[in-house]
């Protein structure tokens, strides 16, 4: 396994080369021999910096991550994150699900670098890149001392989660949010249970995601639904699109935003391994689909945000905060949205 060569990519990921964020003698590997993480094993590491900046030609709409582990439980087939597995010789298949690196001292190297000269207080964006509330921050608890120093900071910051495990935080995200501005949105990109079981294997039933909207927005705390992925043949046709719509309007989200799957390298291979056993006869059609790269053509992914977004304000949801949950402040107004979708690379 490599440790020693590890620097930042785009978004806030890690890459071979150069100065290490970590070197091997600060690497500790441990399995947990409980039911709930059967199979897993963490490697816990003493990280040299936390937070990550965004390179301005990236898709993100942000400039500064944290990201406290890679590697996921919940085993999404389509997660664009498995290919990181690669830089450290760890599989971005199995061994992506099932091998989590850990950075133990990430609450107080964020506390130290927020209050750095040089910071400036900016933005930051958590669940970018894997999901902050996967079962191990059960055991390793790392983000309570990560909101707690934001907190302190009255720093910005945002967090996109599959996990139930937010609410464990909500009294640092209500504290949080009187004194800083506080982004939350909940990712659920189909209502079908059985889909559900086949993709998203070691995530929350998208239910109870939609359940942690609904508790949020009770305390007063608005969040958002990225719709994502929308799976092109499995969850894109007009039934499943407005069901899940409904479902994200009956849970009091502020706003949905749809994301059309995208595949890149390391997430693609897995992907289509994975359709080539289960839908074998959709194979040449995602082939064809996804023939120039990453992205699906502009004109589907219009297609499903055009639907999408008439959906929502046909149930009373979307930018404009109509839907907003009375008792709720409604958020601040923004601009309506583009024509076309907005590629987000968060799943």
């Amino acid at each position: 396994m490599r440790w020693e060569n590890l620097t930042l990519e785009s978004g806030g990921q890690e890459r071979a080369a150069g100065a290490a964020l970590f070197g091997a003698h600060a690497v500790v590997t441990r399995t947990i021999d409980t039911p709930e993480f059967a199979g897993v094993t963490f490697h816990e590491v003493r990280a040299r910096s936390i937070v990550n900046r965004v390179p301005g030609a990236s898709r993100m709409p942000f400039e500064w991550t944290v990201n406290p582990y890679r590697g996921c439980t919940h085993a999404c087939v389509y997660c664009f994150a498995r290919r990181t597995h690669g830089y450290l010789d760890l599989d971005t298949g199995t061994g992506f699900d099932s091998q989590i690196v850990v950075k133990v001292n990430a609450p107080e190297l964020l506390r130290r670098e927020l209050g750095a000269r040089g910071w400036r207080g900016e933005h930051i964006a958590m669940g970018t890149n894997v999901d902050c509330y996967q079962r191990a921050e059960g055991r390793y608890r790392l983000m309570p001392g990560i909101l707690a120093a934001l907190r302190d900071h009255a720093n910005p910051f945002s967090i996109l989660t599959k996990g139930t495990l937010i609410l464990r935080d909500l009294e640092l995200l209500t504290r949080a949010a009187r004194v800083t501005d506080v982004g939350l949105s909940v990712s659920v990109g189909f209502s079908d249970p059985e889909l559900w079981r086949a993709v998203e294997p070691g995530a929350p039933a998208p239910q109870r995601r939609l359940d942690v909207v609904r508790t949020l927005a009770g305390h007063g705390l608005g969040c958002g639904v990225l719709m994502a992925p929308v799976i092109p043949f499995l969850s894109d046709d007009p039934a499943r699109l407005r069901a899940t719509v409904r479902a994200i309007a009956a849970s009091g989200a502020t706003s949905v935003t749809p994301l059309v799957l995208h595949l890149r390298p390391g997430a693609r291979e897995w992907f289509m391994a994975w359709l080539g056993r289960e839908h074998p006869h959709l194979v040449r059609r995602y082939e064809r689909l996804y023939a120039d790269g990453a992205y699906a053509p502009k004109w589907y992914q219009r297609r499903i945000t055009r639907q999408v977004h008439e959906l929502a304000r046909e149930y009373g949801i979307g930018p404009d905060g109509a839907g907003t949950p009375r008792g709720i402040r409604p958020p601040d107004p923004v601009a309506p949205p583009a024509s076309g979708p907005t590629q987000l690379t968060l799943i």
